[in-house]
C-alpha cells in the first residue's frame, strides 16, 4: 500500500511540475510580444508553413466531412420525417463544432509535429546553443513567430474549412439527395447566426495557440538523441490533440450554455 501511494504521489507531483513548466513557458512566450526585436522573416515563413501549406489538407478534410454529414443527417432524419433539416444542421454542425475541431486536429497532426521535430532536432544538433552564443533568444526567434502565425492563420483556416464543409454538404444535398439549390442556400444562410461564426473563429484562435505552444514546448524540452526527438514529437501531438478537445468543450460550454 505504501509503495502504491508513493507511486501515485510521484506521478501527481510530476504532472503538477509539468503543468507548472508549461505555464511558465507560455508566460515567457507571451512576454516577448512587447519586447523587441521581432523577426519578421521567421514570422513570414511560419505563416506560410502553418497557414498556406495546411490549406489542402484542411480543405479536403472539411469537404468530405460536410458531404458525409449531409448523408448521415438525411439518413437519420428520414426516420422522423425531418429530411428537410439537412442544410440547417450541416451548417450549424460544421460552423459550431466540426469545422474548428477538425481543423484544430489537422493542425495538431501537421503543424505541432513539424514544430516539435524541428526545434527538438535543433536542440540535439546544438543549434539552440549556437543561437544563444550569437545573443539570439531562442524563445523570441523560434517560438514567438510560430505562435503568432498559428494564432492569426488558424482562424482563417477554420473559416475556409467551414465554407468548404458547407459546400461539400451542398453538393451532396443537390446532386445526391435532390434538394433544390436555391432553397438549400437560403436555409443555410438564414439559419446561421453571427454568434455561431464568432465562436468558430475564437475556437480556431485558441486551437492554433495550443498547437503551436505545445509543439514549441516539447521541442524545447526534448532529450538528446534520435529517440528524444521522436518522443518529443509524439508527446507534442498527443498532448495538443487532447488539449484541443478539452478546450473545445470549455469554449462550447462558454458560448452555448445559455
Amino acid at each position: 500500500m505504501t509503495g502504491l501511494l508513493a507511486r501515485i504521489g510521484a506521478a501527481t507531483l510530476a504532472l503538477l511540475a509539468g503543468i507548472g513548466r508549461m505555464v511558465i513557458f507560455v508566460a515567457e512566450t507571451l512576454s516577448h510580444l512587447v519586447r523587441p526585436p521581432f523577426y519578421a522573416r521567421e514570422f513570414g515563413h511560419a505563416v506560410m508553413s502553418v497557414g498556406w501549406q495546411s490549406l489542402p489538407v484542411v480543405g479536403l478534410t472539411a469537404f468530405f466531412t460536410g458531404g458525409a454529414l449531409a448523408l448521415q443527417i438525411y439518413s437519420g432524419g428520414a426516420r422522423f420525417s425531418a429530411e428537410a433539416l439537412v442544410p440547417q444542421i450541416v451548417a450549424v454542425g460544421m460552423v459550431r463544432e466540426l469545422g474548428p475541431v477538425l481543423v484544430g486536429l489537422m493542425i495538431a497532426a501537421r503543424v505541432t509535429s513539424s514544430i516539435a521535430a524541428e526545434i527538438a532536432t535543433m536542440k540535439v544538433t546544438e543549434q539552440l546553443d549556437a543561437l544563444v552564443t550569437l545573443s539570439t533568444n531562442p524563445m523570441k526567434y523560434l517560438t514567438l513567430p510560430r505562435v503568432l502565425a498559428a494564432l492569426l492563420t488558424v482562424p482563417v483556416l477554420v473559416a475556409v474549412g467551414d465554407v468548404i464543409g458547407i459546400f461539400g454538404g451542398y453538393l451532396v444535398g443537390i446532386y445526391r439527395l435532390d434538394f433544390n439549390p436555391a432553397n438549400y442556400i437560403t436555409n443555410t444562410v438564414d439559419f446561421l447566426e453571427a454568434h455561431d461564426v464568432i465562436s468558430s473563429l475564437v475556437k480556431g484562435g485558441a486551437f492554433g495557440l495550443i498547437a503551436a505552444l505545445t509543439g514549441c514546448y516539447y521541442g524545447m524540452q526534448s532529450d538528446r538523441g534520435a529517440q528524444g526527438v521522436g518522443r518529443a514529437t509524439k508527446t507534442a501531438v498527443v498532448v495538443a490533440a487532447v488539449l484541443i478537445l478539452a478546450a473545445n468543450f470549455l469554449l462550447t460550454e462558454a458560448f452555448f450554455s445559455e
